[in-house]
């Protein structure tokens, strides 16, 4: 016997051991040599197998349900590239599939400015922040005349009045 067939043979030997030690098995005698000759056969089958190199999967190819002109051919929404389907922002629908704006953009092969929210909607959301005073200094008004400043009213407590005695 080769070195190999023994090896094979003791592996298969210490596999039936290890079965019938089991407590859970109940087997009469007459199973134990099937048993061993299966062990032997799925063990030989096992080590002549042709060891396969695992092989790198392509990375899948992404098509867009639409082009990146039709997806931003509307104002007033921003199609999709992964279901088609019209948004207002992008962000929550990304995220939503896993994709960050970046990865979205890389998979799809967008530019970099490709925009995550239509054109519309960026636009009300820009008045908004506009009317509400968001990017201003504290203190200073949307006209930046400085008599606007002067009489602009002061944060924080009221000065106490003063009764004439």
């Amino acid at each position: 016997m080769t070195d190999e067939t023994t090896n094979t043979v003791e592996l298969a030997t210490e596999l039936t051991m290890a079965w019938l030690s089991n407590p859970n098995t109940r087997t009469s005698a007459e199973d134990v040599p099937a048993f061993l000759r299966s062990m032997h056969d799925a063990v030989i089958g096992l080590s002549t197998m042709p060891v396969e190199s695992p092989t790198e999967e392509a990375a899948p190819e992404f098509t867009g349900a639409v082009t990146a002109r039709k997806s931003l051919a509307n104002p007033d929404v921003i199609i999709s590239m992964i279901d088609g389907k019209p948004y207002k922002t992008l962000r929550r629908h990304l995220s939503t599939h896993g994709l960050t704006p970046a990865k979205y953009r890389e998979r799809y092969g967008l530019k970099a400015d490709y925009p995550m929210t239509a054109p519309s909607y960026s636009t009300v959301r820009r008045d908004l922040a506009k009317k509400i005073g968001l990017g201003r200094e504290r203190g200073k008004k949307a006209s930046g005349n400085a008599e606007d400043l002067v009489s602009a009213p002061k944060r924080g407590r009221p000065a106490k009045a003063v009764e004439p005695a």
